[in-house]
């Protein structure tokens, strides 16, 4: 499975060129960015990775014409849910690196239990899509798809996790 090695390759790298958020106070002596710049460069990147993504599931989940033709919308509608829980992830994110400084207990309480909530939605989302999936592939390309689709999100969010500070007590 080397093209499947490749990819994830290209796609990891397409990962580390992002710039991550800011988690340290700004200096005085910096002009903060433009909050409504950082966030249409944040919607462009997640549009970028949802590209790459489709891409390393085109190239690692061989599909005749057939499956194709079924597998895609079915595809699109998963990532259109998708998008709308990963929605409430940055916003999570975005609140985090807002407060990361003057955190309350209360605060991390509240952001802890949002983020278990959007795991808990991600996990049910691929399970929900799981039998949708099953009935326009074989059980065998099923189950690669769900693979390739989940080390794409793993590499995602180790990228993300990688970036972002633990909470200080």
């Amino acid at each position: 499975m080397k093209k499947s090695l490749l990819a994830v390759l290209a796609f990891s790298g397409a990962m580390l060129c992002c710039q991550p958020p800011t988690f340290a106070q700004n200096d005085a002596s910096q002009a903060a960015p433009n909050q409504s710049s950082i966030d249409q460069d944040i919607l462009l990147l997640r549009h970028d990775i949802r590209s790459q993504k489709k891409k390393l599931i085109a190239a690692n989940v061989p599909l005749t014409a057939d499956e194709a033709t079924k597998f895609w919308p079915v595809y699109e509608e998963f990532s259109e849910q998708l998008v709308m829980i990963n929605n409430d992830k940055a916003a999570i994110i975005k609140e985090y690196a807002q407060s990361y400084t003057t955190m309350t207990d209360a605060q991390a309480d509240d952001l802890t239990q949002r983020m278990l909530a959007v795991d808990v939605n991600s996990a049910a989302l691929r399970q929900k899509y799981w039998s949708k999936f099953s009935h326009v592939l074989p059980a065998k390309k099923t189950a690669l798809y769900e693979q390739v689709e989940r080390r794409a999100q793993l590499i995602i969010d180790l990228q993300l996790a990688s970036q972002i500070p633990l909470v200080q007590p």
